[in-house]
């Protein structure tokens, strides 16, 4: 189906999902509208006093947050009209859905790659664990040596460097590295193949694989990577690095693939019982770090955008799709020489409200672009997410971007980055589904 004929679809569906109401229930489809929003408002307001108090006040809010869309349901079904409004979410959802897939264009010029070399002497780091045991499952050792590459397989028993296996693999003449790992796995041999500048190779067998995703590699079976060992193309992408302190030699830092995180989530991570009871730690920690009882108060700069306060701030290599209706994790592009910023500011329930239901459009969520972050704080150490990895460094903190550091070796056949599509716009639905036709229409007269 053409964007023309998906963005009418779109404006049909939403017209249909208000006749739908206005027909079965007339003047009480303005009640209906009212109920539904208030159940969401409540539903937002117990969500943040949930997160943000304990003991009975907890309690409370859970059953805020349970009443709050049954009782929506319940006069819905005591009016008899439950059904009018679920057909009418149903053709909702359907316009927000085919208007956004209008929206997405045609073409991407996509990250440019070029021909690669055979590499003669390929030198792989493989983790067992990652991905609940996929380098077994797959078979990922035994087929990279029957390709010719030297493999490692960790032992999950004894703690290694991998950042040191792979440089003395560089010393003994390897010409690409790879990795069947984590984020953090990866971004430590990363740095070690942009030292030497060496291509880089990664195997999609973590638990994530966000980095993997946004090469454009096979999710679902890991060893298809392995094809770039024998047809591979390379791209040329950026690395992130974070470092404390006074400006200095950007590549001095700490690498990072996808992003470093600041605040309620790198607090949380940095508390001994955060791996033995992830759940309970984060209940028990998130009262006090989201009203500024604990933890670093932060300020950041990114370019012209400065913001005192923020309970979280994320900062990536190269910017997420805002789009992305699963969440973050998607970046088109790795070679746009941008970071990208993302602070979450939220100081009561009224803005918890707006962000949930306004999808942080307009305020408790900022989003920016920058060339340099400056992640400052009220204390001398500030906890740091980076790739995943718990970390505490000095303040003030700077991110960095060094455009095109890494070379990446993909296979050249692979599924591709998956488009995300971009926020609803109904002006620009209505525009589409109406200019376009114009235009063919005025073509074939001519």
């Amino acid at each position: 189906m053409s964007r023309r004929w998906t963005a009418r679809l779109a404006l049909a569906a939403g017209a249909a999902a208000l006749l739908v109401l206005v027909v079965f229930a007339g003047l009480g489809s303005l009640v209906l509208m009212g109920v539904g929003w208030a159940g969401l408002a409540l539903t937002a307001v117990g969500v943040w006093w949930m997160l943000t108090h304990t003991g009975w006040l907890r309690v409370l809010a859970a059953l805020l947050v349970v009443a709050a869309p049954l009782g929506v349901l319940l006069l819905y079904t005591a009016a008899g009209l439950l059904w009018v409004v679920l057909v009418s979410l149903g053709l909702w959802a359907l316009a927000v859905s085919a208007g956004r897939a209008a929206l997405v264009e045609d073409t991407s010029p996509g990250m440019p790659e070029r021909s690669a070399d055979r590499a003669e002497r390929p030198f792989l780091i493989m983790n067992p664990l990652s991905g609940g045991g996929k380098v077994e499952k797959f078979h990922l050792a035994e087929r990279a040596r029957a390709l010719g590459a030297e493999v490692v397989v960790l032992d999950p028993a004894h703690w290694q460097d991998v950042a040191d296996l792979a440089r003395r693999a560089v010393r003994s003449g390897a010409d690409l590295l790879g990795v069947a790992g984590g984020d953090g796995t990866q971004a430590s041999v990363a740095r070690v193949a942009a030292e030497h500048d060496l291509p880089f190779m990664v195997i999609s067998a973590g638990t994530r694989n966000h980095f993997a995703m946004d090469l454009g590699l096979d999710r679902q079976d890991p060893s298809r990577c392995l094809e770039a060992l024998t047809d591979g193309v390379e791209l040329r992408v950026d690395l992130g690095y974070v470092h404390a302190g006074e400006p200095g030699d950007v590549s001095a830092g700490q690498v990072f693939i996808n992003n470093a995180s600041f605040g309620v989530y790198a607090e949380v991570v940095q508390s001994p019982a955060y791996r033995d009871d992830k759940a309970r730690t984060i209940l028990e920690m998130l009262p006090d770090l989201l009203t500024h009882h604990s933890g670093a108060r932060l300020s950041v700069r990114a370019g012209s955008l400065t913001m005192d306060g923020p309970q979280a701030v994320l900062v990536s290599n190269n910017p997420y799709e805002r789009g992305d209706s699963a969440g973050l994790g998607r970046r088109e592009r790795l070679d746009s020489g941008e970071l990208g910023v993302l602070c979450v500011g939220v100081d009561n329930a009224a803005e918890a409200t707006e962000l949930l239901l306004r999808r942080g459009q307009d305020r408790g969520l900022t989003a920016a672009t920058a060339q340099e972050v400056v992640v400052d704080a009220d204390t001398p150490l500030v906890p740091v997410g980076v790739d995943g990895e718990a970390l505490m460094l000095p303040t003030p903190v700077r991110c960095r971007l060094a455009a095109g550091a890494l070379r990446v070796r993909v296979p050249r056949h692979r599924p591709g980055v998956p488009r995300a599509a971009p926020p609803m716009d109904w002006r620009r639905v209505r525009r589409l589904a109406l200019t376009m036709g114009r235009v063919a229409a005025g073509r074939g007269a001519s």
